[in-house]
């Protein structure tokens, strides 16, 4: 796992649109997209660069993690409609190739299954997009989710659910249920690229990156992965036990290395 803190959230965007890039560029096919406002400036920066002409995500395919349950996609509070408002419409992703839960459908359990198999046949990810809980969670994968847990139908920690209320126009009216992949199937991905900004962020990062393994802290299942950037704003990073190491190991990085 390697750790990279910036000043804030428009370099924390910068340098995720970067790695996003420079994996397109070597042949990467499949994106998987995060929902929330961490990712935000990334999305946006990477639409800034595909209407000037430096980057095309023409041709990838593109994996939303979840979807709330009973929402349909064109929800103003669905996911499918979050990536497509604040991401696709600002690139050249063809709408027809990002693929998602239906949150919809009759038989969420169903829909959960046919979604990990459409992850297992349209995969691998090449580059997947993560943010952070404050409690820990990666995806809807809430405290106490099994570490090799596949693409299900979870019930959303309160916690959660008055974090997101603000997108609502009451708190009751926040989904209880959620379609996710699981820790299991995010850990599938090749490069696994978390950013966290703000201070509410502090301490699930401190949890996730120098705390132990531990289901009470899904986001720690990321130090059994093999390729992991965590880029993380100086608020975010503020609880890092061993922050000075991160900053020595950044500024020190071999030539040509990469993220």
């Amino acid at each position: 796992m390697e750790v990279v803190p910036v000043d804030g959230p428009a370099e924390a965007g910068a340098l995720v649109a970067d790695i996003v890039a420079a994996a397109v560029t070597a042949g990467a096919r499949v994106l998987g997209l995060a929902t929330g406002s961490s990712p935000l400036p990334a999305y946006a920066e990477l639409g800034r660069r595909c209407r000037a002409g430096e980057v095309s995500l023409a041709g990838l395919d593109a994996f939303l993690l979840d979807e709330y349950v009973g929402l349909p996609p064109d929800s103003p509070q669905s996911y499918a409609r979050f990536i497509r408002d604040e991401f696709v419409n600002l690139v050249d992703l063809d709408p027809a190739r990002v693929h998602g839960p239906d949150g919809s459908a009759p038989d969420p359990l169903a829909e959960a299954r046919r979604y990990d198999v459409a992850l297992r046949d349209g995969g691998p990810v090449d580059v997947q997009i993560l943010g952070i809980g404050a409690n820990g969670h990666i995806g809807f994968n809430e405290p106490g989710s099994s570490l090799a847990s596949r693409t299900r139908l979870k019930t959303l920690a309160e916690r959660t659910r008055q974090d997101n209320a603000r997108f609502f126009d009451r708190p009751e009216d926040v989904p209880r249920h959620v379609i996710t992949q699981g820790l299991g199937t995010i850990r599938e991905a090749r490069h696994l690229v978390l950013v966290a900004t703000g201070e509410a962020k502090a301490a699930a990062v401190a949890a996730a990156v120098e705390g132990p393994v531990t289901a009470s802290c899904p986001a720690s299942v990321l130090q059994l992965h093999p390729h992991v950037t965590m880029v993380v704003d100086e608020e975010a990073a503020a609880q890092l036990r061993d922050l000075d190491h991160y900053r020595f190991v950044l500024t020190h990085k071999p030539a040509g290395q990469g993220f």
